[in-house]
């Protein structure tokens, strides 16, 4: 295969993940021409590309060497690796991405009374996910049969072709609508950046590295707050201490006034109202709490 000078993403053409990929690259500083077959996006500022795919075929176009990156689900990075990609080269997770979180669960009949994993025994499961499953039934010794499907995987249970069923879940609405309930996890579950386990040698290793450092970046600052606030020395250790995690915050004394202080605080994660009341108590005025844009460290 001929060597590519210009790093290539595979990412899923349509579905839950597509639109939160493509603004996750935005904030990165990518931006894209898409072709007329709407299937190749050609990168405007950097020397990345975008593949649009279906998702289960991400993992073999980078184990192929077709694109150095991937944005895919960990289940279907995980269902390849026991499955499609046992004869091709390893893949690695990169980064968790922080969006579509799911879970993949094992669901029975909500009559059911099930305890334990143990009560599979002899049972038969449908999913679209059998290396998962088997791997989680063989670490348990349970002998149940399992039964692959494609799609509706919800329904094989009333259809009478499984008696329970494993498949990803959100918020659990579509298995009360088919009389399920939730019964053992077996895998936390949201998009991940995937690519080879080793990073190529030439400029395309170079772009994933600092793609990988804006993504930090980006992935850092998404639920961070920045809090600006006023207040005396006498309040400053009482208040350092309620504030939400991150660095150390920034103290600037305020004109005319060298009893009080302006600090500024990078807090990760949202700060709530409760937070704020419990600061201002200590001693703290004039707060604010602002969006975070970017960082980059």
């Amino acid at each position: 295969m001929k060597t590519r000078d210009r790093l290539r993403i595979a990412m899923q053409k349509s579905g839950r993940l597509t639109e939160p990929a493509q603004d996750l690259l935005n904030r990165c500083g990518l931006t894209f021409r898409q072709s007329r077959d709407k299937l190749f996006c050609f990168g405007e500022g950097e020397p990345v590309d975008l593949l649009l795919v279906r998702d289960d075929d991400i993992p073999g176009l980078i184990a192929q060497g077709v694109c150095d990156l991937g944005i895919v689900g960990r289940n279907v990075l995980n269902e390849y690796r026991l499955t499609g990609g046992r004869d091709e080269a390893p893949l690695a997770e990169w980064r968790a991405l922080g969006f579509g979180r799911c879970r993949l669960s094992i669901a029975v009949p909500q009559e059911l009374d099930y305890q334990r994993p143990e009560q599979l025994t002899g049972l038969r499961i449908a999913t679209s996910y059998p290396g998962l499953l088997g791997e989680w039934l063989q670490q348990r010794q349970i002998d149940a049969g399992v039964v692959t499907l494609a799609g509706s995987v919800e329904i094989a249970p009333r259809l009478g072709t499984a008696d329970a069923i494993c498949d990803l879940v959100q918020s659990g609405g579509t298995l009360v609508a088919n009389q399920l309930r939730e019964a053992d996890v077996l895998l936390e579950s949201e998009a991940v950046l995937a690519g080879a386990q080793t990073l190529p040698t030439d400029e395309r290793g170079d772009m994933i590295e600092l793609l990988l450092k804006r993504l930090d970046g980006v992935i850092q600052v998404r639920e961070s707050r920045l809090l600006l606030l006023q207040t005396s020395r006498g309040s400053l250790d009482a208040i350092t201490r309620l504030l939400p995690g991150g660095p150390q915050p920034t103290l600037l004394p305020l004109a005319g006034q060298p009893d009080q202080l302006m600090l500024q605080a990078l807090c990760a994660g949202e700060v709530s109202w409760r937070q704020l009341e419990e600061i201002k108590k200590a001693g703290a005025r004039e707060m604010f709490v602002l969006p975070v844009e970017k960082m980059l460290a």
